[in-house]
């Protein structure tokens, strides 16, 4: 099964990414994440900017999705612990996201996510997740 049916199949397991639309991507750096917008993703209206939920949302799914596409199990992750930093309003623009695993052991893995919009120099947010890989 390639890297794209897979993700398809996790993504329909997932309402919450459904909802916010998120699309995996490949360039030669290789896996990132798009966040279409979307006007129900706004969620300061005078701005507009996108709601950190949404933001933040977007980077946990980011980050699952992503060790998913490095795993052979189909165990979805699970989140033990999560923390962002909002760094500049999100716009009412697509939003991307690159993951770097920082740790991947049997049982654990630390991921960093960056989100952005115009420049990937100038991030959104950045959060750090760590995500329980198997019960065992």
């Amino acid at each position: 099964m390639s890297s794209r049916e897979h993700f398809e199949e996790v993504l329909a397991e997932s309402p919450y990414a459904q909802l916010l639309g998120v699309e995996m991507q490949e360039d030669e750096q290789g896996l990132f994440f798009v966040l279409p917008f979307q006007p129900h993703n706004i969620g300061n209206d005078q701005l507009p900017a996108l709601h950190g939920g949404v933001i933040g949302g977007f980077l946990e799914t980011a980050a699952l999705l992503h060790l998913v596409s490095l795993r052979e199990s189909e165990e979805l992750p699970r989140t033990v612990d999560f923390s962002v930093d909002y760094l500049r309003s999100g716009r009412g623009e697509p939003l991307y996201a690159r993951c770097s695993v920082t740790k991947h052991g049997k049982r654990v893995a630390n991921v960093l996510m960056t989100a952005w919009q115009d420049d990937p120099a100038k991030p959104v947010a950045v959060a750090r997740a760590h995500f329980l890989l198997s019960a065992r």
